[in-house]
């Protein structure tokens, strides 16, 4: 069994130059870089971007087995920072083969039977992508539990209650929920995130994992709230921070499973994924750490 994660892998335009990048890409390379099997879902071009994309991805030990290869060009995400790192994205989506899926070349859960599915970012709300994949990870979701990021671009979707209605689609049938404080902020400006995340968590939700930059983490279950401080950094930016996150939450699954994340357990995976995070902010672009830079706080 393996990992699966779902979602794009495209080339971020930063002020210095193109990058790999992409919210589940990242997600994928740090569960790899942990030491993970991992097997990334999404369509791959052949031009050079996506050349780029695929050697860098195999570097870190990202199977590739499950992606499409298109000739179709790769999105891209011209990337502007503030002042204090943040990133903002500006998007070119239609017609790539970033968000190219079909049922006829998705992985069949029911035979090869992941472990976990992370899945979020654009291509949850990029259609006809999204109702394909919706349809594909309810299939999924009876083998194995599902992650999601909704990791909120409201470049790409500004309609708020449109968004809404994809998330909550989405939330309905996720085990756990990793997402922002803005995220919620931006799709939710009427309630607080103890509101949302209290409400999805009655919904069915297993466990909500709140990031909240460097003021720390809160992770929500019906067993009640854990919260853990950010750790302190020099920020070069926080590209790949909240995918690190991410991915750390996915391991919480695998070593403790869904039910357990609770307690002094899942106050120990947030605070690792504080220090994960931490890390990929002191670096410029989307680097997370590998496990023995992690060996201290694991």
């Amino acid at each position: 069994m393996s990992i699966w994660v779902c979602g794009e892998v495209l080339i971020d335009i930063l002020p210095t130059g193109p990058v790999v990048g992409g919210g589940p890409a990242n997600t994928a390379k740090a569960l790899a870089r942990l030491g993970y099997d991992v097997d990334f879902i999404n369509g791959i071009s052949t031009d050079k971007f996506g050349e780029s994309a695929r050697k860098e991805l195999i570097n870190d030990n990202v199977g590739l087995a499950l992606c499409l290869t298109s000739e179709k060009p790769t999105c891209t995400a011209t990337v502007t920072l503030d002042s204090n790192g943040g990133a903002s994205y500006e998007f070119l989506i239609d017609g790539t083969a970033t968000f190219d899926y079909n049922s006829s070349w998705l992985p069949d859960p029911e035979r090869l039977k992941p472990s976990v599915l992370h899945i979020g970012t654009l291509v949850t709300i990029i259609e006809p992508s999204a109702s394909v994949l919706y349809d594909w990870a309810v299939r999924v979701s009876e083998f194995a539990p599902i992650v999601f990021d909704p990791n909120i671009r409201p470049s790409v979707m500004s309609d708020r209650e449109k968004y809404c209605l994809a998330v909550e689609k989405w939330v309905g049938i996720s085990s756990i929920v990793k997402v922002s404080d803005d995220d919620i902020s931006w799709l939710y400006p009427d309630e607080t995130l103890d509101e949302v995340a209290q409400r999805w968590i009655a919904g069915g939700v297993g466990c909500v994992v709140i990031t909240r930059g460097a003021h720390g983490l809160i992770g929500y279950t019906e067993h009640g709230v854990e919260e853990v401080d950010g750790v302190k950094t020099v920020v070069v930016d926080t590209v790949g921070a909240g995918d690190t996150v991410g991915a750390i939450v996915v391991e919480g699954v695998l070593q403790h499973s869904v039910a357990g994340l609770v307690g002094h357990t899942l106050n120990a995976v947030l605070s690792k994924a504080a220090f994960a995070a931490s890390i990929t902010c002191s670096r410029a672009g989307a680097q997370p750490p590998r496990a023995h830079e992690l060996i201290m706080e694991s």
